[in-house]
Parts: C-alpha cells; structure tokens; sequence
C-alpha cells in the first residue's frame, strides 16, 4: 500500500452565529477557508471529476460545522426514508475518527432531499466492521440549497449546497473509552491545536435524460469524488483521511502543527497491509517483519500468534519525549506508552 499525503485543514471557531439553512452566505462561512477541490477517490489513477466539489469547517461551543458545495447540472434524489442507502442516489458524505484510532467512528450522508443515513462503524469493513445504522445523531442540523430545479432536467442548475451542524454531545455519546491523548470523551469538545481524522466524499452518478424524468444509467459504476483520497475505492481507511486540527485563531493567525505520530503511524499501517498480504498469500503471519521486506526509517517489533498480531513502532517526538505506538491485527491503532 503506498503512503498517501493527507489533505490538512485549520478548522476556526466561528465568531458569529449560523443559520443552518443550506446557503453558505453567514458572515462566519465567508472568513472561513476552502478545502481544496475534490479529486478522485483513487487519486490521480483516475480522471479529475468533471464537476467541482468543495468544503469549509467551522466549530463553536454547540456544534462542529460543514459547509460544501456540489457543482451539478441535474441536481436529482429520489429517497426519502431516513437511514436509506443514500449513495444510491447522488450524495454528501462525511466521515469523523476524533480519536485517530481507525475504530468507533462516525458516517453521515445526506442527498438533496435532505434525507440522512447516520450510522457508526466499530471498524472498517476490510476488518470485519459492522455499521451500526439504528444509532442516531441526537441534536444534528442540516439543510440543503439548489441553485436550480430538483430533479427536471428541461432546464441546467449550477448545483446544490449543503449545511451540517453536528453537535459534540452527538460524538460524545456512544464513546466511554479517553481518546489517544487520553482524555475522556466529556473533555472532547475542541481545545487549541485539537486534531481529528476527517474526510469527504461525493457519490456521483452517469444519468440520462427520459422525457421528464432524470435516470441513472444502468449497469454503470457510481464515481467517488473526495477531498483526501483514499488510493482505493474504500472510503473506510481512515488513516487515509485529512487531519483537520482546531483553532481559537483567526484566519492568518493560525498555523497547522503536524501530528508527532504520523510517522510512526505511517510505518505501523505500512506493516499492517504488508502482514495481510503475507496471509493472503502463505496462510500465516511471518515469523519475522524481515520477511516483508519493509523499507521503513523507524524501528518496528511484531508480536504474533496463529490469528492476531500486533506491532509497535517507538518514535522520539520534536519535543524529545519516547512514545510507543503499536497496530492490531484489526487496523486498531492506540498509543502504548509515553
């Protein structure tokens, strides 16, 4: 698996308030940053999506922000029932890890209809996850704006917008375990220089026009649009997703401060997928992660039995302090010592 250079983001705090009404026109929205454009899910393998996607984040004491907007022509949805499979039609996806542990994280999707699929993962699927869809975002906001006409195809829209408010005591709720900086989850509304794991996706399907009516084109793939990309088609890699770190500063105040672990995060995962592909093709783990053949700057130590293993990886961060970090055979990252 080759390592990926995840987007950044200095998510500020609002400083007046928002109405959550699917336009991003409050004057919190214009002082806050763009995200870069969206680019495929498979990076740039595949062709740049031919329409543009964007995003901005905001925080305050209530609620974690998300602004987008989707470039679309046909703005189109069909579903209606709450907790449908929304990347059935045309939607917005958003995807939280706030402890970066690649476990217990967050799925939203919304279409234009404004109709949601909430649900919690207890890991990625390629890990045996299962997606939890009967849990809800107590107290959660969105709306969505089109500039245009839903679903009629007799004219051109530009597009269609959405707005999310997801409150903290949302993310708070299903959790009782401290995040990786130790810190349990009542203490997890954002504080200076808080960082989560974040990412965006856009599902977009080929349609064709019949008569009246906006259909999907049979038998054909659906194109998966991101702001981080993923290097597959799986949008449950979360060690692929952008860190979006918060900030009590104002724009041009600010500055992003890289995770210390990245690097030992990176070599962890980079073992990770090399010990699976062993599986896959001997039956067992290695004996030793020499076997591998790993090119990685760090020291790793693998610990393993017939079915599970775990590897720890010790970093010295800029401040000088010894950290231990270690990887599951699940995809569970978590801090072992420091």
């Amino acid at each position: 698996m080759s390592v990926l250079e995840p987007r950044r983001y200095l998510c500020h705090r609002a400083r007046s308030p928002i109405e959550i009404d699917g336009r991003l026109d409050d004057p919190a929205w214009q002082e806050a940053p763009w995200t870069e454009d969206f680019v495929d899910i498979e990076g740039d393998r595949r062709p740049k999506p031919r329409y543009r996607t964007r995003a901005k984040m905001l925080w305050d004491d209530e609620f974690f922000y998300i602004g987008a907007e989707l470039e679309e022509p046909n703005v189109w949805a069909t579903l209606t029932e709450h907790d449908s499979v929304i990347f059935l039609d045309n939607d917005f996806e958003v995807f939280l890890d706030p402890d970066s542990d690649s476990h217990l994280y967050y799925e939203l999707e919304l279409n234009a209809l404004t109709t949601t699929w909430d649900l919690l993962l207890n890991r990625p699927y390629k890990d045996g996850g299962t997606p939890i869809s009967n849990w809800e975002m107590p107290g959660l906001r969105t709306a969505v704006w089109i500039d245009g006409t839903l679903n009629n195809p007799l004219d051109t829209d530009r597009g269609w917008s959405v707005e999310i408010a997801i409150p903290w005591t949302a993310i708070m709720e299903p959790r009782d375990r401290p995040d990786a900086s130790g810190r349990p989850p009542s203490t997890w509304r954002p504080s200076e220089g808080t960082t989560w794991r974040v990412n965006f996706s856009r599902v977009e399907w080929d349609v064709t026009i019949e008569g009246t009516k906006i259909r999907k084109v049979p038998d054909r793939p659906e194109h998966n649009w991101v702001w981080s990309e993923q290097g597959v088609i799986d949008m449950h890699r979360p060690e692929h997703w952008g860190y979006v770190q918060f900030t009590l500063l104002p724009p041009g105040q600010a500055a992003f401060h890289e995770d210390p672990s990245r690097e030992a995060r990176a070599a962890l995962h980079e073992a990770y997928y090399a010990l699976h592909d062993h599986r896959r093709a001997h039956g067992r783990w290695p004996e030793a992660l020499a076997e591998l053949g790993l090119n990685s700057r760090l020291p790793l130590a693998l610990h393993a039995t017939p079915s599970l293993f775990e590897v720890h990886c010790p970093v010295t961060y800029p401040d000088g302090s010894r950290h231990v970090w270690a990887i599951r055979q699940d995809a569970l990252v978590w801090e072992v010592s420091s």
